[in-house]
């Protein structure tokens, strides 16, 4: 399953600690799609995914300063 996160508009912290919440719901492979366009987030949330043990399957820039990042949950 996926689950699709969009949190444009949103300024740091904001896009991390919502995507924090968002994989709780998710069972194990499942995969929370994240669109953000705070700059932070590019460092914040892979580096959270990884520390939480969660593989980043996907990140792109999609638009000037806007990414797309694919979290699997483990």
């Amino acid at each position: 399953m996926q689950k699709k996160l969009e949190v444009l508009g949103m300024v740091c912290p904001f896009p991390l600690i919502e995507a924090k919440e968002a994989i709780t719901e998710l069972n194990s492979g499942d995969e929370l799609i994240v669109e953000f366009d705070c700059t932070q987030g590019t460092e914040s949330i892979p580096r959270w995914a990884a520390e939480a043990g969660h593989s980043v399957t996907n990140f792109e820039q999609i638009d000037t300063a806007t990414w797309t990042i694919t979290i699997k949950k483990n």
